[in-house]
């Protein structure tokens, strides 16, 4: 079903609600009124009246609410008439009173709608900014299989200063993951800039230290035109740039002050692979020798578990960080989809519902393929990864 589709069935529904909710203060206007009629004249309901046009304002728009309004008023005439006279001085002063109330509710009832209009239109534009800027990943990308995830901090923003990216550059898959210092709106001038070089010259940079080093050039242009005086040397990007080749189980990485992944194997495993990071772009130096290309092994059915910190310092009631490496040893079996749905409503328990940063996550399955050719010697370190010798080529 397309969106102009959603929209008018969702609007459909909502008529329907309201038109049948509408049958309560009409059914509480008549009570009143028989009642009223029907009672001593020392005794008078008719105030109450205005509990009906309020009622319709939480469910109705102004429209509904003036016309059950109006009725009101009309029951307190018929009162007035009946029980004790329409010129009585208490009687007049009990139908204005409620007229003035119930203009007063259809005010209400007109800014309000006024306001969900502002806001349905804040939403669209920060709708169409993530389609723009942070484009979903395909489901399948070379060996990999691939979900992501991204949760803003902010209320009315769906893209802030987290960002996520992933082409394909001959028989290798590069995926960068990053972090622009501050959340929500404020951010997304860095993070459009930083996934606008990685997708031009992801294509084009033989390393990923020479990739590395092209987007702290870009990164140190835009703050050196656009960074405002107060935050000299405080506007920065964390990134953690993969490189994973179709023929070979490996994964080459270079990070630049950003979180290391998880690697997820069968049997409910989790390891941190050790990394050597730079400093984040935007304070440390573009020459790709300052930046650290690590190998580790990436076998088919492990899981690569990418995210950045406002998942891992996302803080419950009592102040705790959420133990994702923990969390995550639970899901290992689960396919991409499934396991960040997991994660997810996991991490939103964790904190009550709310995050007080962006947090962004993507999960790399690698699935089964057949290879060709004579396979790459291997050696095994200490650290129990499977790494290339260093006079392999780095290319996939």
């Amino acid at each position: 079903m397309g969106l102009r589709q959603r929209a008018v069935a969702g609007l459909r529904e909502s008529w329907q609600s309201s038109h049948a909710l509408l049958l309560l203060p009409l059914a509480l206007i008549v009570a009143i009124m028989v009642v009223d009629i029907h009672s001593p004249e020392s005794i008078h309901l008719g105030p109450a009246l205005v509990i009906a046009p309020a009622l319709t304002s939480s469910f109705a728009g102004p429209r509904l609410s003036s016309l059950i309004g109006a009725l009101a008023v009309i029951a307190q005439i018929i009162i007035a008439v009946l029980h004790g006279g329409l010129g009585t001085t208490n009687h007049i002063v009990q139908i204005l009173t409620l007229f003035v109330l119930s203009v007063m509710i259809v005010v209400y009832c007109a800014i309000r709608d006024r306001h969900r209009e502002q806001l349905a239109q804040v939403r669209s534009v920060a709708e169409a900014a993530q389609h723009v800027l942070l484009w979903p990943l395909p489901e399948h990308i070379g060996p990999l299989r691939v979900a992501c995830l991204y949760l803003a901090a902010e209320d009315e923003a769906q893209i802030g200063g987290d960002l996520y990216a992933a082409t394909r550059a001959d028989s290798r898959v590069r995926v960068l993951i990053g972090d622009v210092r501050g959340k929500g709106l404020s951010a997304i001038g860095e993070a459009a800039l930083l996934l606008g070089a990685f997708r031009e010259a992801g294509h084009r940079q033989s390393s990923l230290p020479d990739l590395a080093a092209t987007l702290e050039q870009s990164v140190t242009r835009y703050l050196a035109d656009f960074e405002p005086p107060e935050e000299l040397g405080e506007r920065f990007a964390t990134a953690l740039l993969m490189e994973i080749p179709d023929g070979d189980p490996i994964t080459r990485m270079t990070s630049c002050g950003h979180p290391p992944p998880l690697l997820l194997s069968p049997g409910h495993v989790v390891t941190v692979p050790s990394v050597h990071p730079a400093p984040p772009m935007g304070i440390g130096s573009a020459h790709p020798g300052d930046y650290h290309l690590d190998v580790f092994s990436f076998e088919p059915g492990d899981t690569l578990l990418l995210y950045t910190d406002g998942v891992i310092e996302a803080r419950d009631a009592a102040g705790r960080f959420y133990p994702l490496a923990d969390r995550a040893a639970q899901w290992t079996e689960e396919c991409p989809e499934t396991l960040l749905h997991r994660i997810r409503r996991d991490l939103l328990s964790h904190t009550g519902g709310r995050l007080d940063d962006d947090a962004a996550l993507i999960a790399l399955r690698r699935t089964p393929s057949v290879h060709h050719g004579r396979p790459h010697p291997r050696i095994i370190h200490a650290d129990g990864f499977r790494h290339r010798p260093q006079n392999q080529p780095q290319g996939g």
